[in-house]
């Protein structure tokens, strides 16, 4: 099981997280994007930590709401109507939990890809954050078919989320600013995508 407390301290990480990687991201959108990303991401989980305590005692699905609204509320750019969407979705399947179990913790996930799917339009290959987020869930949603506990299945989203990062960097972009660099947006890989890990990589170490 995965606690209210847990989740809170992934929100925590995931925003220690951005802040320590913000000028990589930021270095990564500078080459096929605005060179935004990462001060975007870093202004929005920012903003995010100052709200958590006031949704400290609420249940999962409130505080994922919060900060849907937070990140919706100071985020430029798209990552900010993406993200905010990822954890609508996320907050909308969770309401009232105070704990997920491992097929919770798939809707969650599952709820978040779709969010991103519908809002930004975009499908695997087409160099975004849909390209480490997809086979991530893909992963976790195989390991808990076949009987694997949270930890081993996060494990595995993860290592699926990390090559379909790397995997980013060949592509043309099909999706966003990076789309009218045309084949010029080869050889970079996708910042959205190399966040997606890093909140991924956030929720494994807590659980961990």
């Amino acid at each position: 099981m995965v606690t209210t407390e847990q989740i809170l301290q992934w929100l925590q990480r995931f925003a220690t997280t951005v802040e320590a990687n913000k000028d990589y991201l930021t270095e990564l959108d500078a080459a096929i994007g605005d060179a935004d990303h990462g001060i975007n991401m870093e202004r929005g989980f920012k903003r995010v930590i100052t709200q958590l305590p006031t949704v400290a005692d609420k249940d999962i699905g409130s505080i994922l709401k919060t900060v849907s609204m937070t990140l919706i509320s100071t985020v430029g750019g798209a990552s900010g109507p993406l993200y905010g969407t990822l954890f609508l979705r996320a907050s909308t399947i969770l309401a009232g939990k105070q704990e997920l179990s491992e097929q919770d913790m798939l809707a969650m996930l599952q709820a978040g890809l779709d969010g991103v799917i519908s809002r930004g339009k975009a499908q695997l290959g087409d160099k975004t954050m849909v390209d480490s987020f997809s086979p991530a869930v893909a992963a976790f949603g195989q390991a808990v078919t076949g009987g694997e506990n949270t930890l081993s299945a996060m494990q595995q989203a993860v290592a699926a989320a990390e090559k379909g990062m790397q995997d980013t960097t060949p592509m043309q972009a099909k999706k966003g600013r990076a789309s009218y660099l045309g084949e010029r947006s080869m050889g970079h890989q996708d910042p959205g995508a190399t966040s997606v890990y890093l909140m991924l990589q956030s929720l494994l170490d807590v659980i961990q």
